[in-house]
């Protein structure tokens, strides 16, 4: 039996720039040109003061453990079993939900305010995931 593809995200014309940038190998946060607010998920306007005027800019990669958890069964699609299910803090402030790479998958070894930068996992032609590693240094 073959073994069922991972779920692929669909890109909108709203995140786009976000998965053009993946592609790439660049992280793409929205700021507001008002209120400079930064922010994730993209959206044409801010969370935070409802502007519509927003900028793309190009994040550092570098993020902290802010939550997880260790999802043992049954394994989604794509996973093998145990894998994190993670929330890291960007630098530049916004949280998203990623996986955590090139790391024991174990309450030992995933520290929360450990230290990580971004990675990409190409899925396809179209897709390239942001996943995190423990950072180097």
């Amino acid at each position: 039996m073959a073994e069922l593809a991972r779920a692929r995200p669909k890109p909108t014309p709203e995140t786009q720039h976000f998965w053009d940038g993946t592609k790439a190998g660049e992280l793409r946060l929205q700021r507001c040109d008002g209120c400079a607010h930064v922010y994730f998920p993209p959206r044409p306007f801010c969370p935070h003061c409802g502007g519509r005027a927003v900028s793309i800019l190009s994040a550092s990669g570098r993020a902290s453990l802010y939550s997880y958890v260790i999802n043992h069964r049954p394994a989604a699609p794509g996973f093998t079993a145990p894998y994190a299910i993670a929330v890291v803090e960007l630098e530049e402030g916004p949280r998203m939900m990623s996986n955590i790479i090139d790391c024991p998958q174990t309450p030992e070894a995933l520290q929360l305010d450990m230290k990580l930068e971004v990675a990409f996992e190409r899925l396809d032609d179209a897709i390239t995931l942001p996943v995190f590693r423990p950072a180097k240094g």
